[in-house]
C-alpha cells in the first residue's frame, strides 16, 4: 500500500536534511499542511528550533485576492510560517522525489470564532464554541468553500485532504482543557454538539421542531449525565432514548443535510479550481452523527462525491469496513495510523496494524506525523515500511 506522512511546513523550512529524511522513511507521499488550526508543536530534529507555536488558525501561503473586502477571510500565518511556507516546503519535498498533497483544515478556527462570535456553534445552554464555525450559516459555508478551493490547489500540490469539513462539537482540546470531568458518552457529546444559532434554530423549524422546546429537552436530557448518572444506551440509540426517536431524527436530518451539501459544494469548488487528475479526499467517520476533525458521513454518498476518505484507525480498523462496502475502482481508503508513541501512537506495531487495515479494505496508509515523531519512532516506521 502507498504510504503518506503528515508534515508541517516548519518541519522542512530551515532544515536541509528534512526532505531526504522523510523520503527515507519509505513513504511515497507527504500530506503537507496548507491551512491549519492553532497548535504548539515539537520539532525534535530541526537545527534552529525545538518548539513552534502557531498562535492562531492560518493559511500557510499568501492570502489570495478573492478575499478583498470580505468580512470572513483566512488569516495569514505569523513568524511560524511566513510568506509562502507551503510552497517553499512543497518544492523541497518534491525535490526529494515525494508526491505532495495539501492538508486543509476547515471548520476548526478559534480566531474566527473570537473575532466573529456570531459564526460559532451555540449549544443548548447558550455557550458558544469559538473553535467550531457553524456550517449551517450561509456566510460561513461560503467562506469554507472558497477556503477549500484556494488552499487545496496550491502550486506543487497534486491532491488535497480536507479535514473538519463538517460539524465540530465539544470534544476539542482547547488550551489547558478541563472538560473531561464528566463522562458524556457518545449520546451526550451529540447533544452538546447541537447548535442553536439563528440559522440552526430556523433549520429545526423546517424539520417541525420548536427550537426553544428542543433546547429545553436537550438540557433536561443532559441533567442526569451532569450528576454522573451514566446511561447504558450509547450510540444513536442513546440519543433516541434521551430525546425521543422523532425529535432525534429531526435534528439529525437538519444536520446531515447541512453537512452533505457543504461537502458536495466544497468538493465541486476544488475540482473547478484544480487540473484534471487532482485527487480530493475527506477525513471522515462512517457514523453520520459524529462530529470533529473526522466528521460523520454516509459512506455511499461521500464516495460518490470525493475520490476517497482518510479514516481514523487508532482504535482499530473497524471504521474502514463501511467505506469498503461502497468502494469502487480507484477509490482511496486511507487508514490513518499514529506513529508518535508519546502521543498514543504505536510505531512498533505499524506493520501489523497496516496488515489489519488492508484486510478491512484500506488501499493506502496515512502516518501521523513525521515531524512530531522521535528518532526511535521514525526508525520503527522505516522498518515497517521496508517490510511491505
Amino acid at each position: 500500500m502507498k504510504a503518506s506522512t503528515f508534515v508541517y511546513p516548519w518541519d522542512v523550512i530551515g532544515d536541509p536534511g528534512a526532505p531526504d529524511r522523510i523520503a527515507g522513511l519509505g513513504v511515497e507521499q507527504v500530506t503537507l499542511a496548507a491551512a491549519y488550526h492553532s497548535t504548539r508543536a515539537l520539532t525534535p530534529r530541526h537545527p534552529r528550533h525545538r518548539v513552534v507555536t502557531a498562535e492562531h488558525a492560518a493559511v500557510l501561503y499568501p492570502v489570495g485576492d478573492r478575499w478583498a473586502g470580505r468580512g470572513l477571510r483566512p488569516y495569514p500565518a505569523g513568524g511560524w510560517a511566513p510568506g509562502d511556507a507551503f510552497g517553499e516546503a512543497a518544492r523541497a519535498l518534491a525535490g526529494a522525489g515525494l508526491d505532495v498533497h495539501a492538508w486543509v483544515v476547515l471548520a476548526h478556527n478559534s480566531r474566527l470564532g473570537a473575532e466573529h462570535p456570531h459564526t460559532s456553534v451555540v449549544n443548548a445552554y447558550g455557550d458558544r464554541y469559538p473553535w467550531a464555525p457553524c456550517i449551517a450559516q450561509p456566510g460561513t459555508r461560503a467562506y469554507l468553500v472558497d477556503l477549500a478551493a484556494e488552499a487545496a490547489v496550491r502550486p506543487g500540490a497534486n491532491g488535497v485532504e480536507l479535514e473538519s469539513l463538517g460539524w465540530y462539537g465539544l470534544q476539542h482540546l482547547h488550551a489547558h482543557d478541563k472538560t473531561g470531568g464528566v463522562g458524556l458518552g457518545d449520546a451526550g457529546q451529540y447533544l452538546m454538539a447541537l447548535c442553536f444559532c439563528p440559522a440552526c434554530r430556523a433549520g429545526y423549524g423546517e424539520q417541525g421542531l420548536d427550537a426553544d422546546v428542543l433546547a429545553a429537552a436537550v438540557r433536561d436530557a443532559l441533567e442526569p449525565l451532569w450528576r454522573g448518572e451514566a446511561d447504558d444506551a450509547q450510540g444513536w440509540a442513546g440519543v433516541e432514548k434521551l430525546l425521543g426517536e422523532e425529535t432525534a431524527a429531526a435534528t439529525r436530518a437538519w444536520r446531515e443535510d447541512r453537512a452533505r451539501t457543504l461537502q458536495e459544494t466544497a468538493v465541486r469548488a476544488v475540482r473547478a479550481a484544480a487540473s484534471d487528475g487532482f485527487q480530493v479526499l475527506l477525513h471522515a467517520d462512517p457514523v453520520t452523527h459524529h462530529v470533529g476533525a473526522n466528521p460523520g458521513v454516509d459512506p455511499a454518498h461521500i464516495l460518490s462525491v470525493a475520490d476517497g476518505v482518510v479514516v481514523p484507525c487508532a482504535g482499530g480498523p473497524g471504521l474502514l469496513t463501511p467505506f469498503a462496502e461502497h468502494r469502487r475502482e480507484g477509490t482511496v481508503l486511507a487508514a490513518n495510523l499514529g506513529v508518535v508513541s508519546g502521543m498514543g501512537g504505536s510505531p512498533g506495531t505499524l506493520a501489523a496494524d497496516a496488515a489489519r487495515a488492508k484486510e478491512h479494505g484500506a488501499t493506502e496508509l496515512r502516518l501521523y506525523h513525521a515531524g512530531l515523531a522521535s528518532d526511535g519512532d521514525l526508525a520503527s516506521v522505516r522498518e515497517a515500511l521496508a517490510a511491505r
